[in-house]
């Protein structure tokens, strides 16, 4: 089912323009601007008390349990942080994608919602902040919450920045409850840049403007990233060599990821 973005504003006729790029959006996915429930979770709060992600692989390990017989604390922990990361990632890959803005993408300023049923997986995302980057013939250009940056390769060096610096805050949180070092967490949140943008080109139906946007973000292994984008063209269309692994294929009976880097000898 389709999901309209949500946007909760008084007067929907004054909307924001990052809110009003929201608000255009008709995704399977819930996307949202503003304020939440309080069954939402603000990334900040989660990363200032990294034991909430113990609360998190608790209820996903019940899942797992349901799903394959048992659970595995390496699996519970790459879950996770390939959920996590997607979000800033996707929330900047889809908006860069479907309006050529770039959100604050700062913890304090990005939500998401666990699914209650099933699965425990970021079912929504939402941006919290009316800040916001564009380029200089953006409409809202002279709103006073842009910021303008002269050319796409300018937005695309921000939107890794911004992203960086969420990611970076995670990767200092994360670490100290799980036993992944600083390369595999900082090659997940690699992996989850390049697949915000080329997420954002499918469900929007122009996949190969999706890879286009995340060579543009990822053009050449730049740090604290471990590679640059990876995706390329096959006979059966666009693939990417993944950098971290999730751990799904340690699961009793499961078949492993199609470009997982620790069972495929090529991708």
């Amino acid at each position: 089912m389709t999901v309209p973005a949500r946007v909760s504003q008084k007067n929907p006729r004054a909307l924001t323009p990052l809110a009003e790029s929201i608000a255009r959006l008709n995704l399977d996915t819930d996307i949202r601007f503003g304020t939440q429930p309080s069954d939402w979770t603000i990334c900040s709060d989660l990363l200032s008390e990294p034991t909430k992600f113990d609360l998190w692989r608790k209820d996903l390990a019940e899942w797992l349990v349901e799903q394959y017989g048992e659970s595995d604390d390496r699996a519970t922990a790459g879950y996770i942080m390939g959920w996590y990361l997607h979000v800033p990632g996707y929330l900047a890959g889809l908006l860069f994608h479907t309006a050529r803005r770039v959100p604050t993408l700062k913890p304090c300023d990005t939500a998401f919602r666990i699914a209650q049923d099933g699965r425990p997986h970021p079912d929504g995302m939402a941006i919290l902040s009316d800040e916001f980057a564009c380029l200089p013939d953006d409409p809202a250009s002279n709103h006073p919450a842009a910021t303008v940056v002269p050319s796409e390769a300018a937005l695309a060096a921000l939107l890794r920045a911004r992203y960086a610096a969420h990611a970076a805050q995670f990767v200092a949180s994360f670490g100290q409850v799980v036993r992944f070092g600083r390369r595999q967490l900082w090659a997940a949140a690699t992996d989850m840049l390049e697949y915000g943008p080329w997420a954002a080109g499918r469900v929007c139906g122009d996949e190969n403007a999706g890879v286009t946007e995340a060579a543009l973000i990822l053009p050449e292994k730049l740090e604290p990233f471990v590679s640059a984008s990876t995706l390329h063209l096959t006979d059966e269309g666009w693939k990417r060599k993944r950098n971290s692994c999730c751990f799904h294929y340690v699961l009793p009976d499961a078949e492993p990821c199609t470009a997982c880097p620790r069972t495929c000898s090529s991708n």
